[in-house]
């Protein structure tokens, strides 16, 4: 019986995804800044038809920034910004209180991009699996 084993298909493997592994990271941290931009622009949007009379500037306060952990995590934080006008309202529009329902403007548009956002993400990962 020969012992002797064929590498070609291991190392074209290997070569292949010493390709697609950056490619992948690089598209998932676009994916992340455009779901980002995406939920802001639905949270402004939701938060135009529901914020109450006396916080206009409430929606303009809604911003996000994108940040990561090494090459492998990626994150954005989505919100209103605290510091700008009516942006410490966030917390009272989104979540409610005891005398005003919540809002969701957020939760909403965190809904409405979770699909996108798998979609996209299900596409890096079959671009990067698929060697031969």
């Amino acid at each position: 019986m020969d012992s002797r084993f064929d590498m070609s298909d291991v190392r074209r493997l290997e070569r292949h995804l010493a390709r697609a592994i950056p490619r992948a990271r690089r598209d998932a941290r676009m994916v992340v800044r455009k779901g980002a931009v995406n939920i802001k622009k639905d949270w402004r949007a939701n938060a135009r038809g529901s914020a109450p009379k006396h916080a206009p500037h409430y929606p303009k306060s809604i911003s996000f920034d994108v940040a990561g952990y090494g090459p492998d995590v990626t994150f954005a934080t989505i919100g209103p910004d605290k510091g700008g006008p009516q942006g410490a309202l966030g917390n009272l529009l989104e979540y409610g209180s005891v005398k005003n329902p919540p809002h969701r403007d957020g939760g909403r548009a965190l809904d409405a991009e979770e699909p996108r956002f798998e979609a996209q993400l299900a596409l890096i990962a079959e671009r990067g699996l698929a060697w031969w």
